[in-house]
């Protein structure tokens, strides 16, 4: 038995098998040497000559990313309101209810507004909805103009400050 099948006598210990005390190939060791001297390269290029970070990669992302539309101002005239009801009608009224008294979600036409009840604050609710009450985000769904022409409605119907 040469010197590189060496046992180490670990049997007893390990149900039987047989520990060689045999190097590693010289082939995997270079690689392993290799790829520790890319990581250091690596990091000193990312870090200190192209002045990267993570942070600074996400504040990019997020600099790039496109903005959400803004709300549209719409003012509580007839037929914003007309519209906004057949919106509201079309989609919200499994939850509010078709006289605003609620059901599955809150009242809209009392005086207790969880979220507020002015017309900016009634618009934010619908646009982002409030998914831990069970309403959903609805900026997407509707976009701007009608979220304004639900928010004239509901804010009209009496419930609103």
């Amino acid at each position: 038995m040469s010197e590189r099948d060496k046992v180490l006598g670990h049997a007893d210990e390990a149900d039987g098998i047989e520990e060689f005390d045999n190097p590693l190939p010289t082939w995997w060791l270079g690689l392993f040497a290799g790829t520790v001297m890319f990581g250091i390269g690596y990091a000193v290029d990312y870090h200190f000559v192209s002045h990267r970070s993570q942070a600074g990669d996400y504040a990019a992302e997020v600099a790039a990313a496109p903005k959400p539309p803004a709300a549209t101002a719409v003012a509580e005239t007839p037929e914003a309101i007309a519209a906004g009801k057949e919106i509201f009608v079309a989609n919200c009224v499994a939850c509010h209810g078709t006289d605003l008294h609620g059901g599955v979600g809150p009242d809209l036409t009392d005086a207790t507004w969880i979220h507020g009840g002015k017309l900016a604050e009634i618009t934010h609710t619908i646009t982002v909805g409030v998914p831990e009450k069970g309403m959903l985000t609805w900026g997407p769904i509707l976009g701007p103009q009608k979220i304004s022409q639900v928010a004239a409605f509901v804010h009209s119907s009496g419930g609103g400050q």
